[in-house]
């Protein structure tokens, strides 16, 4: 029993923690659900392969300025909190733009301004105040993961629309060094150049958004639906149990009463007959 009892409670660990990366995956998309950091969003995501680089190194940032935030969270004082975050954050951007400027120039030159502005990164700044600060390390650094992958994967998605509509390409590009991607040359020749512009991307974003959020409500909804008739089945069954025992509870009453008829009865006869017998 005592082994069940651990399992169990393993069990609801893990689901725990898994169920922190999710939200910031699907419940609370940083781009789609809390529309969080849309300028880099809109400004990075020309190609798949730029929009991967910014969520990679934002999520990198996110990790560890989550967990240093956690660690100083009892030492950091309340008055100058936002100041510390954004010291930390600026140092961990720092590391991210040497090791990119150093490894992937190429990368490095495309993202641009956008690199450096990780430091005011809404999303960065709002999961260290909002999550890091209140909580433990281990949840703290999986609050990041989960929130940097669900930017990175909308990133992602954005860039690699954009580029397909705009240039007929698929993860396009030059990463460490290496070409990556594909062309597709029946996609060349009919490509919307507007997708790679500003106005594309704005467009993009907004057909995503409303797309992601029409499912939502519809999976929510369905959910709201299956809980009502989990609750009025739930009702039935104890209106059925209450019924039952009030008719259980009156058979009961009325074989009780029967009985001590019974008793009167047979007692009343005894009386007769002993009256009779001193009578004679």
């Amino acid at each position: 029993m005592k082994s069940n009892g651990n399992s169990i409670n393993f069990s609801q660990g893990l689901k725990q923690k898994g169920g922190i990366i999710a939200n910031g995956i699907v419940k609370n998309n940083p781009v789609f659900r809390l529309v969080l950091g849309t300028c880099p969003t809109l400004a990075v995501t020309s190609g798949a392969v730029n929009g991967m680089g910014m969520g990679l190194a934002a999520t990198f940032v996110l990790v560890c300025s989550n967990i240093l935030v956690s660690l100083l969270r009892k030492v950091i004082p309340d008055k100058v909190r936002i100041p510390a975050y954004v010291l930390i954050i600026a140092t961990f951007v720092t590391l991210v733009q040497m090791i990119l400027q150093k490894f992937i120039p190429a990368l490095y030159e495309s993202l641009g301004i956008y690199l450096p502005l990780i430091v005011v990164n809404c999303i960065i700044l709002a999961r260290a105040e909002a999550f890091a600060s209140t909580n433990k390390v281990l949840d703290s650094a999986l609050d990041g993961l989960g929130m940097g992958l669900g930017f990175t994967a909308s990133l992602m998605l954005i860039g690699l629309i954009r580029e397909f509509l705009g240039a007929g390409t698929l993860f396009y590009g030059e990463l460490a060094g290496l070409q990556m991607g594909v062309k597709i040359a029946a996609f060349e020749s009919v490509s919307m150049n507007i997708f790679i512009l500003p106005a594309g991307g704005f467009l993009v974003f907004g057909i995503l958004m409303a797309v992601i959020n029409a499912i939502s409500d519809y999976a929510r909804k369905r959910k709201e639906e299956k809980e009502k008739k989990q609750i009025a089945l739930i009702e039935s069954a104890e209106a059925q149990q209450r019924i039952s025992e009030a008719f259980g509870g009156a058979s009961e009453k009325n074989g009780v009463n029967e009985v001590n008829e019974d008793v009167k009865t047979e007692s009343g006869v005894e009386l007769k007959n002993a009256a009779e017998g001193g009578n004679d």
